[in-house]
């Protein structure tokens, strides 16, 4: 919902509700017994992860070094007081999890990559960096049912874009290169098919005069893709955008920026990741919901006594189970050019609760001026967390603050309904009435975060 006028009015963002009780789910086993040797860092880690109803289980693809030259030769005793300096010799692959509830997460043994001389392990591919994954639902041929981007990088003259396709998600066909176009990407290569076009769209990463910027690019058959554009990029060197995966959310696009703080050495934030959260109406233009609020919080302390997630966070598209949005995450515990470990971890959202409005000064009434609709039907309701001692009302009038009469704020009747929604009616009068009058809703509300309306009614389209 966007407003017309603020008055005493802000909009916030929700952050999660992190799973305490579970988190972290799962994390770095190099130093484990017996000892992951190919989990040597997860660095940023870029999770996908996909509910497969076919198969009735959780799945999560996350990139990580399986080759790490500073990382494993430095214990976690001696990391605490030495620099992270990496080398070119690095070797970045894709792994996988699995899980039947979303919270007890296994790594198995795939039998598909040689590591050290053997292949027990749960690598799904080498060189592979920043690796995208989706369930395509809509696919016809089973054997694409799962689709895969990812920058394979052999070294710095030899990496190049590539696609993949697999049936059960574990057993990829061969990575094919893409025949034009090279983008750097070195992000979360994220991929996804649009509901609005059918097409299929990869949110990437280029560099525009040394910063990081979001770009897309678009296919029709997942091969052949266009020339990266640039769609969303953050404030100066403090605010720049690293990934950013997203979901297609009631008919409009959300995503969770990972957002790295680089520039000035003496903030709070140096060197350290973000997730804020980022909308679109089509998919190669975005804007932020709301610049430094953030949706996942970093937790407390600095490395080496943090806790896991208080240095950097990259954010997993959301899915939703149960009637909340899972989003997993992988949170490290340190800067992001030096060391870290790194860990997989969950939180919740309630659905259609990503951001609302809310007063600035608790002490007055906020209020909500909307853009004209233009009536149907008799139906408005709105969503809304009301304190105990807060209130909320409606009015309808236009945008310029005549109110209609008959639909002022005392003839205004607020029923809370079992979805969290309030059912909106007006004594004596109907909706419906106002069918020939451009209707804008004047919410007034105080210890209250409003939300979202939906009902019987559509936007006017702006002239300018």
């Amino acid at each position: 919902m966007v407003g017309y006028s603020l008055t005493n009015s802000k909009i916030t963002v929700n952050k999660i509700q992190k799973d305490t009780e579970n988190n972290p789910l799962f994390g770095e086993e190099f130093f484990g017994n017996p000892a992951k040797r190919w989990e040597v860092r997860y660095d940023n880690s870029y999770p996908n992860v996909i509910y497969d109803p076919k198969y009735k289980i959780y799945r999560c693809y996350y990139t990580l070094f399986t080759y790490d030259e500073s990382a494993e030769n430095t214990s976690l005793k001696e990391r605490a007081s030495t620099d992270y300096i990496p080398t070119g010799s690095r070797i970045t692959s894709l792994c996988y999890a699995e899980s039947k509830d979303g919270i007890e997460w296994t790594k198995p043994n795939l039998g598909l990559v040689d590591f050290e001389g053997n292949k027990e392990n749960n690598i799904l591919f080498r060189y592979a960096h920043g690796t995208g994954v989706f369930l395509d639902e809509e696919e016809l041929d089973p054997k694409k049912r799962y689709k895969l981007v990812t920058k394979v990088e052999y070294s710095n003259a030899r990496h190049y874009m590539a696609v993949a396709f697999s049936e059960d998600g574990i057993h990829f066909s061969e990575l094919q290169e893409w025949n034009k176009y090279n983008p750097a990407a070195d992000s979360h290569n994220f991929p996804f098919r649009d509901k609005k076009t059918g097409k299929f769209m990869l949110i990437t990463r280029t560099w525009k005069n040394g910063l990081r910027v979001s770009s897309l690019c678009e296919s029709t058959d997942f091969i052949n893709w266009s020339e990266p554009k640039e769609i969303l990029r953050g404030s100066g060197y403090e605010n720049q955008v690293y990934s950013m995966p997203i979901i297609q959310y009631a008919g409009i696009y959300l995503g969770l920026a990972s957002m790295y703080h680089e520039g000035n050495t003496e903030a709070d934030n140096y060197d350290t990741v973000d997730v804020e959260l980022k909308y679109a109406s089509t998919p190669d233009v975005w804007d932020s919901v709301s610049d430094g609020q953030y949706v996942i919080e970093r937790g407390l302390g600095t490395y080496p006594t943090g806790e896991f997630d208080s240095g950097c966070i990259y954010a997993a598209a959301p899915i939703e189970v149960d009637g909340k949005l899972r989003v997993y995450y992988m949170g490290g515990n340190g800067k992001h050019t030096n060391f870290r470990e790194t860990s997989f971890a969950l939180g919740y959202l309630e659905k259609d609760k990503f951001a609302g409005y809310e007063a600035v000064d608790n002490s007055r009434d906020a209020k909500l001026v909307t853009y004209h609709f233009s009536v149907y039907g008799d139906y408005l309701s709105i969503l809304a967390d009301i304190e105990p001692k807060g209130h909320l009302s409606v009015a309808i009038g236009n945008k310029n603050g005549k109110v209609y009469e008959g639909f002022e704020d005392e003839n205004c009747i607020i029923e809370k309904q079992e979805s969290g929604y309030y059912k909106v009616t007006f004594k004596g009068k109907k909706l419906t009435d106002l069918r020939t009058l451009p209707a804008s809703l004047h919410i007034t509300f105080n210890k209250a975060k409003v939300y979202a309306i939906r009902g019987e009614f559509e936007c006017q389209k702006l002239k300018y």
